[in-house]
């Protein structure tokens, strides 16, 4: 059955109040009712219920009646969320088209010969990996870097002055892209050095929120800028928004490259398109149960030709990504338990994978949801 408190979450993380998830789940689930009926289903205090049907009718997700009773209805997830997914692409698009102008501005300030033009300083593809190792080395507070497989080359050869700043507690950030997850580079980054990976790469190395080297991966040539420089300050909110959206891999660094870049399909998959699964699958087929398992088929990732203690690996690895959570299986008392620190239903869909599977292998199952201060479990019990 679909968990209507985990989908409350998910709709929470679109930016709705907990009051507003609660009654727009409640609103698909049950078509056209009244108010009254609304907030009985939702369990809303009835004094919140036509303010929060007014913010829905605000935000385009609900239609309210003008008759009385008051009726309201909900506006189809593919109609109700179209525009604000294309506000999230509006401003990744916004963010590379920064990046375009503050470049060519750049360019254009070569020209001139005032003070603009000592703000920063061209290097050659030669001197490149000295600066980069100077800079490092110099570093008093923090590195943050986006690098895509030419920076992460030239970081695996400034390794002795990574593992040099780490010993004064320098805060080091790497943004990668997914194609070098546990890649022979990848694995020679130093214990201590955090990793992320995004869509969102270049090769933009940033010393203390402050000092800025842009390096070209074409031609290996670079520039360095400092903090009077705007582009010095933009790129350092383009970062914390690239890191903050970024998928860790902590849990991926001793796997082989194949089984860590499976494990990020999954994640990105379920970060991605999990919750608009669920709403279309509620809405369009009205099928009971979600089927997890077949859309991560249609991106890549086959469990069905995986063995059930290899699945349940995978999604422990992918817990642990996701909510700090784990997954293990007990073969003793014949029960997979799925765990996270957090207790908003983040286990949730990573639970209904494990069961899903089990069902199409022909098992039945008994599912039980706990939750607690310290976090949430799900035990399936497998029969």
């Amino acid at each position: 059955m679909v968990n209507e408190n985990a989908l409350t979450v998910s709709l929470e993380e679109f930016g709705l109040s907990q009051y507003e998830a609660r009654a727009y789940v409640t609103l698909i689930s049950k078509g056209r009712i009244s108010a009254s009926e609304l907030a009985y289903y939702s369990e809303l205090p009835r004094t919140k219920v036509y303010p929060v049907l007014l913010k829905l009718e605000s935000k385009k997700l609900a239609m309210i009646s003008k008759s009385k009773p008051i009726m309201c209805t909900a506006i189809a997830p593919e109609d109700a969320f179209d525009e604000i997914v294309h506000e999230q692409i509006n401003k990744v698009n916004a963010m590379n088209s920064l990046v375009t102008e503050l470049k060519k501005a750049s360019e254009e300030s070569k020209k001139s010969r005032g003070a603009e033009e000592k703000r920063y300083f061209h290097l050659n593809a030669n001197n490149v990996l000295d600066q980069l190792r100077t800079m490092i080395q110099g570093s008093k507070s923090s590195i943050h870097i986006m690098a895509d497989q030419w920076g992460l080359g030239l970081l695996a050869e400034c390794r002795e002055q990574l593992i040099s700043v780490l010993r004064r507690n320098l805060e080091i950030k790497i943004v990668i892209p997914s194609t070098q997850i546990c890649s022979e580079t990848f694995k020679l980054m130093p214990n201590g050095v955090k990793i992320r990976v995004s869509d969102i790469i270049q090769n933009c190395f940033i010393f203390d929120e402050s000092e800025l080297m842009l390096i070209d991966s074409d031609n290996g040539k670079g520039a360095t800028f400092s903090s009077t420089d705007i582009l010095s300050s933009n790129q350092v909110k383009i970062f914390t928004q690239v890191w903050k959206n970024a998928i860790m891999t902590d849990s991926l660094a001793d796997m082989p490259k194949h089984e860590a870049q499976e494990i990020y399909r999954i994640v990105k998959t379920m970060n991605d398109s999990g919750l608009g699964h669920v709403l279309n699958s509620i809405l369009v087929s009205g099928k009971e149960e979600i089927d997890f398992v077949r859309l991560l088929e249609q991106n890549g990732v086959h469990l069905l030709a995986k063995h059930f203690e290899e699945v349940v690996e995978m999604i422990d690895s992918s817990l642990q990504i996701t909510c700090a959570g784990h997954a293990s299986f007990d073969e003793n008392s014949q029960s997979v338990t799925v765990e996270s620190k957090l207790n908003s239903g983040h286990s949730l869909p990573w639970a209904a994978i494990l069961e899903e599977y089990l069902k199409i292998r022909g098992n039945k199952t008994r599912m039980v949801y706990q939750s607690h201060s310290k976090g949430e479990k799900v035990h399936i019990k497998i029969s």
